[in-house]
């Protein structure tokens, strides 16, 4: 038990509630604080009994100077090899970040356990975020899927990949709620919502971590928290969020997370109001430690414990050490103002050296857990490069989880192959734009493109033409430039921009029909990837406005990963197919789609926006004394979304109906089921996702207009109908109340609404009994 970081036996059991385990124990309200509330045993985070006596009896030989060495990890980006070297051989150095070659990580593990004095084996991290040498699609794509086994066999599939290569560690998932799509990184969360974000948090870290055999890496879940709510949709800026919104909105899958047994959390950046994450105590201590009983380690992110000084929150490297580490800070990453700093801390008596044995013991137990004490090396003969096993794990993922967004006409599927496709824009045979933001282990060269899948769909007998009409490339740096430079212009005259465009605009005319493949390059999402404006960068827009005009029949396929201006493209564009970065097989499974060798069945896990000037834009808002009227909150325009969250279209149709409720009456410790038939009304086989949102009435405090609480995605063939059940618990009925400073479930009238998006229209009541 931790001795300044462990929760209290003798708190009482908690309840489950709003997808955090706070109490709702008989208890009088005035003692029931947050501070006083912890949970209760979970088997996933308990630390194994063998692993916890192998760490502490490891723990009474080491040095200070050893114990914070553990504490310590070096980015191999940039090294000096010989320092390197001669800081595992000291104890100095516990972790290595940024290196996946199998050779030189047995070389230096080598060092670690045969030359150190205690022998203990580093632990290598990378950002395996959605695939290591095969790359998957983006995580926000994934949480298109609406279906977490996707995300799970994705990163179960990833995590084989990187351990066979001796990364055991990686820095995923990322569970940050994101309802700004101007935030760069919404691209590796789940999107706006919290229910839907929990599942997916879950399911990833049971896909990287498994039992934590061989196969599987030690997840880490970041960023611990509220960094998805950046002022202004701008990386690294301060977030200010209300007690309400950080308890109901952005914790929850954090804390689904940890209770599905992630090994490690990483600390944010940000300012969370106005104190920084990684130095937060009440992040890191009372809400993650004492609360929620976690028993992983916390590592910082990239120099943010030496940053607490430039945040103008600590007054010196030694005062951010201090801070960090009493706060709950386990590990530091990249920077070294634990390894310089804490020793002299822990003698000047502002550090205990108690809350070092905590953090180092933590992290010893993980190392113990991965099996690194037994088997510290990688079989080189057993590395696991990009398979036909991996291709096809990719290809299907890429296949569920796009977006088709609208099909007038039925101009989707291509079930007879054109005479004619053009191919065309400045992504249409991207390799690294195809791959995505985060693939820094990826080749591009393995890389399957839109123009390459087509042809290996539509080459026999169809005449296929492609250029890229325009260009498209960042013009700032960015931090994925060594690993993915931005395609530069080649184009050097505005008289060759103008012939390369009217080649486009020519190759449309001639084509029996046009595949326009636009959106972002990859180095426009991700880190350090915020935009002020989600038009189609570039002179994408001209293009394809040129290209309707033509008055041929247009595919627009969408390849980026947060939602874009694409209001004009909704009104005059008849198919639109959001592929998000689909990943190394993505132009395979983009072909799969438009042929119709696989049928659309994604949704959205975002609000889309007309414009920028909507944003922030999410479905869960509360209730105003005016009811909701999109007309009448801009006199401009519609305060309406241009698509729904969980919106989605298929090449099949669908119908609801029958919707039926075992009780209409509901206790607190109780649960309602709620069934509905689905029927597919086509002759195509195809996917739909049953979505069941609730909205208390009355109570301390106003609640969101509507909150998801149960989905399923479910496959139907031709003319087919079955009956989807979904299960809604009471404790998922409780929240934070702002009003009551509390958890609270509050007996009342509620609404529940079934159907296959947020706008649902099936409807009907229930009450929580008192």
């Amino acid at each position: 038990m931790r001795s300044s970081r462990g929760f209290t036996r003798s708190h009482l059991r908690l309840a489950v509630v709003a997808g955090l385990s706070l109490s709702l124990a008989a208890v009088p309200l005035a003692s029931r604080t947050l501070a006083q509330a912890a949970v209760s045993s979970n088997p996933k985070t308990n630390v194994n009994p063998e692993a916890l006596r192998f760490a502490n009896d490891l723990l009474k030989k080491m040095t200070l100077e050893e114990k914070i060495g553990q504490m310590s990890q070096t980015a191999m980006n940039t090294p000096d090899k010989k320092a390197v070297d001669d800081g595992i051989r000291k104890g100095q150095i516990g972790s290595l970040l940024f290196i996946t070659d199998a050779t030189e990580i047995n070389r230096l593990q080598k060092i670690a356990v045969d030359e150190s004095r205690l022998h203990i084996p580093l632990i290598v991290g990378f950002d395996v975020i959605h695939g290591f040498r095969t790359i998957y699609p983006v995580p926000i794509a994934m949480a298109a899927s609406w279906e977490p086994s996707v995300a799970e066999t994705a990163q179960r599939m990833a995590a084989r990949e990187a351990s066979s290569d001796g990364v055991r560690w990686t820095f995923a998932p990322m569970v940050d709620i994101a309802r700004d799509p101007r935030w760069g990184r919404i691209m590796e969360g789940a999107g706006e919502d919290p229910y839907l974000g929990s599942r997916m948090a879950e399911a990833q870290v049971r896909g990287f971590q498994g039992d934590l055999g061989p196969d599987h890496i030690l997840a880490c879940v970041k960023h611990f928290a509220g960094y998805g709510a950046a002022v202004g949709g701008r990386d690294y800026d301060s977030s200010n969020i209300s007690d309400d919104q950080l308890w109901n909105v952005y914790l929850p899958p954090f804390k689904a997370a940890v209770d599905a047994g992630a090994g490690s959390l990483m600390s944010a950046y940000m300012d969370l109001n106005s104190v920084p994450a990684t130095g937060n105590k009440f992040l890191l201590h009372d809400v993650l430690r004492e609360q929620w009983g976690f028993k992983g380690f916390v590592v910082s992110d990239w120099d943010s414990v030496k940053s607490l000084t430039v945040h103008g929150f600590s007054a010196d490297d030694r005062d951010a050490a201090t801070r960090a580490v009493n706060a709950g800070v386990d590990m530091e990453m990249t920077s070294h103002t634990f390894r310089d700093n804490l020793a002299a801390a822990v003698k000047q008596g502002t550090v205990k050296e108690s809350t070092i044995d905590d953090a180092v013991r933590d992290i010893l137990v993980a190392k113990y857990r991965l099996g690194l004490f037994k088997n510290p090396y990688v079989d080189t003969a057993k590395i696991e490069n990009i398979s036909a096993a991996q291709r096809a794990a990719t290809r299907k993922a890429a296949t569920q989880t796009a977006v088709l967004l609208r099909n007038e006409g039925g101009l989707l599927p291509l079930t007879k192959a054109p005479a004619s496709i053009a191919v065309i824009g400045p992504l249409a045979n991207a390799k690294a734009d195809t791959m995505g933001s985060w693939s820094l282990a990826g080749h591009p060269a393995d890389t399957v493109t839109v123009l390459e899948g087509i042809k290996n769909k539509f080459g026999n007998g169809t005449n296929i033409r492609s250029t890229t009409g325009v260009e498209i490339f960042r013009d700032q740096p960015s931090i994925f430039d060594d690993q993915f430079p931005d395609p530069k212009p080649v184009l050097t005259t505005d008289e060759a921009k103008k012939a390369e465009f009217d080649k486009a605009i020519a190759m449309v005319k001639d084509s029996e029909m046009t595949v326009l493949v636009l959106g972002e390059a990859q180095t426009m999402s991700g880190e350090r990837a915020s935009r002020s404006s989600l038009t189609l960068p570039g002179k994408q827009q001209e293009l394809l406005e040129a290209a309707v005009a033509t008055g041929k029949p247009i595919v627009l396929v969408l390849l980026n990963a947060r939602p874009l201006d694409i209001t004009w493209a909704s009104a005059h564009v008849p198919a639109i197919l959001d592929v998000w970065y689909p990943g190394t097989e993505g132009g395979n499974a983009v072909a799969d789609l438009l042929s119709g060798a696989a049928n659309p069945g994604g949704k959205l896990p975002v609000s889309w926006p007309r414009n920028v000037g909507q944003v922030p834009i999410y479905y869960g808002d509360n209730l105003t004394q005016i009811p909701r009227d999109p007309e009448t909150r801009y006199w401009d325009g519609s305060s309406a979304p241009l698509y729904p969250f969980g919106y989605g279209l298929s090449y099949s149709t669908f119908t609801l109906g029958n919707m039926k409720m075992s009780s209409t009456s509901l206790k607190k410790t109780g649960e309602v089921t709620v069934s509905v038939d689905v029927q597919n009304t086509s002759a195509t086989a195809g996917d739909e996702v049953v979505q069941l949102y609730t909205h208390q009435r009355a109570g301390s405090a106003s609640r969101p207009v509507r909150e998801l609480k149960g989905f399923r995605r479910v496959q139907l063939g031709p003319n087919e109908t079955k009956t989807v059940t979904l299960t809604l618990k009471a404790e998922q009925l409780g929240f934070w109340s702002p009003a009551k400073r509390i958890p609270v479930l509050e007996a009342g009238a509620f609404d529940l609404w079934i159907g296959t998006s947020s706008q649902a229209e099936m409807h009907s009541e229930f009450t929580l009994e008192p």
